[in-house]
């Protein structure tokens, strides 16, 4: 007698929305893409595949596709018109076929018709799998976006990764998800300095625009502030707020001047600045290769401000020109060239930390 040989239908797969949600749960905690944004876009996903399952179905409008997913299961409903003469079978279910669904349903009504996710074609599940790819892209492009948007203006370290043409330098910063491509434009490097791919470079962050391929990162080795976050990092009485610094004025490569003040009686602001043997002010100096710092203290007297910004040369005097923000310094003759700085860098720097016109005159040419 010959057997049945008839071969046993395997079972259509069903989707393990439980297994789905654990694993978005996991997505979550590895790269900060929230659960809710991503079942979000699976619904999308489905809704899509749907449309594209059947030609007939391209042109319904994506309200009309209702997706439901929970950790429980998947509902898909297309939504549909109640008519008495069916013209669009995409859109329109006639009345006798919509009463075997709800026995109440009139003409006109709109019907929610279940739909059967695992008779989905190949090229429907496609699209929901492209969709769902995208939408972790997207996401992840997101998350690194906010990441770096929240680290504007701090000094981040990067390695280079390419010189354009251009002289543009391309640098990787971050770690592990949260990486990104950094740009330090001509105009924000250093004159002098020179990096080859693979060198480690500490870089201010500027500002983070969204690009296709993920957030773009714009940094600054020249900013005032690359001086700032240096000190902070190397001098704990700036981190404590037991000193503040006021400002600086920066001609970067060169020479800087900053303006310190104590926020606590007892404190030396220069010089915890400056720190044990210099041991601070040269971690700074080394990290800039070699631009010179000068640090002063700030003062709320104008005089007393500007005189101590025209360090390291000596003034005799400092007076105010009435009804303009500008003061005339007398300092010894041995001290005029010093004072001005060779092509005129002291003054400048000066005149811009203390936001004061300054007109040096030596002692002999005042006395006249």
């Amino acid at each position: 007698m010959a057997r049945n040989t008839t071969k046993k239908q395997p079972e259509a797969h069903k989707l393990d929305c439980a297994e789905i949600f654990a694993s978005l749960r996991d997505l979550e905690k590895l790269k900060g893409i929230p659960v809710e944004y991503m079942v979000d876009r699976m619904k999308q996903g489905m809704a899509n595949a749907y449309r594209k399952d059947r030609e007939n179905r391209r042109d319904v409008p994506a309200d009309n596709v209702i997706v439901d997913l929970t950790e429980n299961g998947l509902n898909v409903h297309v939504v549909k018109t109640v008519v008495e003469e069916l013209e669009d079978t995409a859109l329109e279910i006639h009345i006798d076929a919509a009463r075997n669904i709800n026995p109440d349903v009139q003409v006109g009504d709109t019907l929610n018709i279940p739909v059967d996710v695992e008779k989905f074609s190949r090229i429907a599940a496609q699209t929901f799998k492209q969709v769902v790819i995208q939408g972790i892209r997207e996401a992840e492009r997101g998350v690194v976006y906010e990441n770096y948007s929240s680290k504007a203006q701090e000094l981040l370290t990067g390695t280079v990764l390419r010189l354009d043409p251009s002289g543009d330098i391309f640098v990787r910063i971050g770690q592990g998800g949260e990486q990104s491509d950094a740009v330090l434009r001509v105009s924000e490097q250093v004159p002098g300095e020179t990096y080859a791919p693979g060198d480690l470079i500490r870089v201010y962050v500027l500002e983070v625009h969204r690009a296709s391929r993920g957030p773009l990162v714009h940094v600054s080795r020249t900013h005032p502030n690359v001086v700032r976050r240096l000190f902070e990092l190397e001098t704990p009485e700036i981190a404590d707020g037991q000193v503040e610094i006021r400002n600086i004025a920066r001609e970067a490569g060169s020479r800087s001047k900053m303006a310190v003040r104590a926020t606590m009686e007892g404190i030396d602001p220069v010089g915890a600045c400056v720190g044990p043997r210099g041991g601070r002010v040269g971690a700074v100096v080394e990290e800039l290769h070699g631009e010179k710092i000068d640090i002063v203290v700030w003062s709320e007297d104008p005089c007393e401000y500007v005189r101590s910004a025209l360090s390291p040369a000596d003034v005799l005097s400092v007076a105010l020109i009435p009804g303009q923000k500008a003061c005339r310094v007398i300092v010894p003759d041995d001290q005029l060239s010093l004072a001005i700085g060779k092509e005129g860098q002291n003054a400048r720097l000066a005149a811009r930390l203390t936001g004061y016109k300054i007109d040096i005159k030596p002692a002999s040419q005042a006395e006249a």
